[in-house]
């Protein structure tokens, strides 16, 4: 009888490219300021929440073919590549971002934004599926996760406060550690080449016929909708409550410090059981802390909130990067990646659009949608499709096929 492997063991073991990938995650996710802001930016302009919702689904359009393309990129071109496209990009759209003010730019310069900027997850998640077994995935993203959320932790606390001083300063310091994080990846990781050797064509057949992931898709969605109106409805619901920009930053702050906290304790659980029902809870406690919001008119029951559906995203999220991960293919899984990603750029479109709407009817029709998707996805999640389910991290490992590199 073997020992059951622990999180801080799995972690010891990560190569140096994965943790090359967390410190420029950290990087990165502390200067991503402005779409938190953005509503709150373009409404500052005079225009309407409905306008400032378009500007922001507008982003969530351009993250579309993000998607979908960076995870085809990260397989035929390489990891690497396609994360510096995408940080050296997304510097340039957000200074141009900062600089219009009329409606059609500012969605124009959005969308361009959003391309850029999401280029790289499916690359990121790629990496670390070709450098860790199997049975370490859910410690390796929740150490990628845990990175990310330092950064908004940190990042956001600090954004609140440069709002109210000036909303410039946000785009600037997005395109710096934009920058910075490409500059981390082009001196940190080797080049990586997805040439013929190793791509895969026919994709969107292979994922069509995946049925267990198609439904994880569709839940994926409908969770991915509840969870973006942290940066839709919940900013508008703030300010509607007399409270100002930097409470906005420091509750996302609260969440970013809770998966600090929680994440790791977590995995140590959640690594050894079955992810399905695993991912089920966090979508319930998701769903369950967005409904909760429409009784919180104060900062210390927001705070409440946001510690119950921060929990649902600390159980749910890594086992799903990890789940996504060991579904897909080691040819594929940039492809598979993106796809995952791209649910998550058509809820970034319909949160902000139809949130938007939802919350021109009222606050608790908003959030009342919320609470009820959440309560839809959580059992979707649970219908067997494509035979008997398993754990994330099972007991042997599998082999890894690792993406070619040329050297540092």
């Amino acid at each position: 009888m073997t020992d059951r492997p622990t999180v801080r063991g799995n972690l010891r073991t990560l190569p140096r490219p994965a943790w090359i990938l967390f410190a420029g995650s950290f990087l990165n996710r502390f200067g991503s300021f402005v779409i938190t802001f953005l509503v709150l930016y373009v409404t500052r302009q005079g225009y309407s929440p409905t306008q400032a919702g378009l500007v922001v689904a507008a982003y969530g359009v351009g993250s579309l073919p993000a998607a979908a393309f960076g995870g085809f990129l990260a397989d035929r071109f390489g990891r690497r590549e396609t994360i510096m496209v995408s940080m050296f990009g997304g510097a340039a759209s957000m200074l141009a971002l900062s600089q219009a003010h009329a409606l059609t730019a500012l969605v124009v310069l959005s969308v361009v934004a959003g391309l850029f900027a999401e280029l790289y997850r499916p690359a990121s998640g790629a990496l670390l599926a070709d450098v860790v077994p199997s049975e370490r995935r859910v410690a390796a993203f929740g150490m990628y996760r845990l990175a990310i959320n330092a950064g908004f932790a940190a990042g956001t606390a600090v954004a609140g406060f440069m709002a109210e001083r000036s909303f410039t300063l946000l785009f600037v310091g997005d395109a710096v550690t934009s920058v910075l994080f490409g500059l981390v990846v082009f001196f940190g990781l080797p080049r990586t080449t997805g040439t013929s050797e190793t791509y895969e064509p026919g994709s969107l057949r292979t994922i069509v016929s995946d049925r267990r992931f198609a439904l994880f898709m569709l839940v994926s969605l409908l969770a991915a909708f509840v969870y973006f109106q942290m940066e839709a409805g919940l900013p508008l619901y703030i300010r509607d409550n007399g409270l100002s920009y930097a409470v906005v930053g420091l509750l996302l702050a609260v969440n970013g410090a809770g998966c600090l906290l929680l994440e790791l304790p977590v995995i140590s659980i959640t690594q050894r059981l079955r992810p399905r029902p695993v991912i089920a809870v966090g979508i319930a406690l998701t769903g369950l802390g967005f409904f909760l919001t429409q009784f919180a008119h104060s900062f210390w029951p927001l705070v409440g909130t946001v510690v119950v559906w921060t929990l649902g995203e600390v159980i749910s999220a890594p086992v799903s990067g990890a789940y996504v991960a060991d579904l897909a293919p080691p040819t594929m899984r940039g492809r598979y990646t993106g796809t995952y990603g791209l649910m998550f750029s058509v809820s970034f479109v319909l949160a902000p659009a139809v949130g938007g709407w939802l919350y021109s009817l009222g606050p608790e029709v908003l959030f009342t949608v919320c609470g009820i998707l959440g309560a839809i996805a959580a059992p979707l999640v649970l219908i067997p499709v494509g035979g008997r389910d398993r754990p994330v991290r099972p007991q042997v490992e599998e082999a890894v096929t690792p993406v070619a590199v040329k050297g540092p």
